[in-house]
């Protein structure tokens, strides 16, 4: 009863590399509890277990995307009209990706990230979507030639930087901006190098460039040399020479500046 066994020594239980003593051995066994298909559910929403799902996301995404070749992600807005410009931004911007050689990584749902896997795919290049498990769920769109779901956003997040050599930030919302300000961050902080981010659309990035110049580094929270972390551009051309220029492929060797133009 006092949780001691016949010596006085406090009784224990090994599990593995666990050790519990007292009032904290467990009733049963680890092979029991495996096989007791009768017995509690609920350590499936418990720590451990969802340290192995978060485990299993890694591996299945590594594994997954390993061999991509060179890459580039693409965000914006789930959001964004399929008769929009900034749609058709997001087609154009896919579709001279894949013919620069080039996968494009997308969050596989619908709006501006639809628009990029779907001029990848007409270009016949190699369209990847990473999706999230949501409450409303979307679904990857029907361009995806490679799909990935998520149930883990820091998970996600890392495949997007991991596997992608830059970034095209097309007009978008919360999830946008997080992915956005992750990628600035890490470039920042140089846990990531020659990691190009390109914004298309002036007019819609405008207040938030004013922002950060004329709050966060007049108020000293940030550099002047962190405004040229990031590109801002309307011009596809210019974007996919931005966002490739440092990067070689099979048939395009890197670059160490903006293409120059035929002579």
């Amino acid at each position: 009863m006092n949780g001691a066994d016949e010596t006085g020594r406090p009784r224990e239980q090994r599990g593995g590399p666990v050790v519990r003593r007292r009032g904290q051995i467990q009733p049963s066994t680890t092979d029991q509890r495996l096989l007791d298909t009768a017995g509690p559910s609920d350590w499936v929403h418990q720590d451990p277990w969802r340290v192995m799902r978060i485990q299993s996301e890694f591996v299945e995404g590594f594994g997954t995307l390993a061999e991509l070749g060179p890459a580039i992600s693409v965000f914006g807005s789930a959001r964004t009209p399929r008769e929009s410009p900034e749609y058709e931004a997001g087609v154009r911007i896919g579709r001279a990706l894949a013919e620069a050689g080039f996968t494009v990584i997308t969050g596989g749902g619908p709006g501006a990230m639809e628009a990029a896997n779907r001029g990848a795919n007409e270009a016949g290049g190699v369209s990847v979507g990473l999706g999230i498990e949501l409450p409303f769920e979307q679904g990857l769109n029907e361009y995806v030639d490679i799909g990935v779901n998520f149930r883990y956003f820091f998970v996600r997040k890392m495949m997007f930087v991991k596997y992608a050599s830059g970034f095209v930030v097309l007009p978008g919302g919360m999830g946008t901006l997080d992915e956005l300000f992750e990628a600035i961050t890490l470039v920042q902080t140089r846990k990531v190098t020659r990691f190009p981010i390109v914004l298309f659309g002036t007019e819609y990035w405008r207040g938030l460039v004013d922002w950060l110049r004329d709050t966060l580094v007049a108020g000293g929270k940030a550099g002047p040399q962190d405004l040229e972390l990031f590109h801002v551009t309307d011009d596809v051309d210019e974007t996919i020479a931005l966002v490739t220029k440092e990067i070689s492929t099979p048939d395009r060797p890197a670059e160490h500046g903006l293409p120059k133009e035929p002579s």
